[in-house]
């Protein structure tokens, strides 16, 4: 429960405008310190959860035996991470091209679902919960490659769940 409160409020902080990406490159020492609040952090583990249930926790584990097998005792970045995880997925699964997605862009997407008989529509677009006029961006051309997953009723959520990546700005 803790950790759900503290997804919401980085969440809250991440709806706005004036929000910033969870890695980017900094040119000065104040940038480096705005980089270290919640957000990173926060949103840096709702992703790794949201991957290793993407992955299945036996692949996601396996990339993190290969990351820290590969880089200890040494200095490392993100990219090493993704990488390792691109090992273990064989090229089945871009695993950095989708996470850079989710860690280069500021905010997060709202998804809007829509079903007409067996056919579901999904759709993405950046979730602003308030424009602030004196930061005001045009980001319509952020595009998150994201992970869904759903049942039918063929299957229960125990059984089997099936995937889908959204990599558009729309699907079906």
């Amino acid at each position: 429960e803790d950790f759900l409160n503290l997804i919401f409020k980085a969440m809250m902080k991440d709806s706005l405008n004036s929000s910033h990406a969870v890695s980017s490159a900094v040119q000065s020492s104040e940038q480096i310190e705005e980089m270290f609040d919640a957000l990173p952090y926060i949103k840096g583990a709702s992703l790794l959860m949201m991957l290793k249930h993407y992955l299945t926790k036996d692949v996601f584990q396996a990339g993190i035996e290969v990351y820290l097998h590969n880089h200890n005792y040494g200095s490392a970045n993100s990219d090493d991470l993704w990488d390792s995880m691109n090992e273990i997925t064989n090229g089945t699964l871009d695993v950095k091209k989708l996470m850079k997605t989710w860690i280069l862009h500021k905010g997060f997407p709202l998804v809007t679902v829509a079903r007409k008989g067996k056919l579901i529509s999904v759709q993405q677009e950046k979730f602003l919960y308030r424009m602030e006029p004196e930061n005001w961006t045009l980001d319509a051309s952020y595009v998150w490659q994201i992970p869904l997953t759903y049942v039918t009723s063929s299957c229960s959520f125990t059984h089997c769940v099936n995937a889908y990546l959204l990599d558009q700005k729309s699907g079906t």
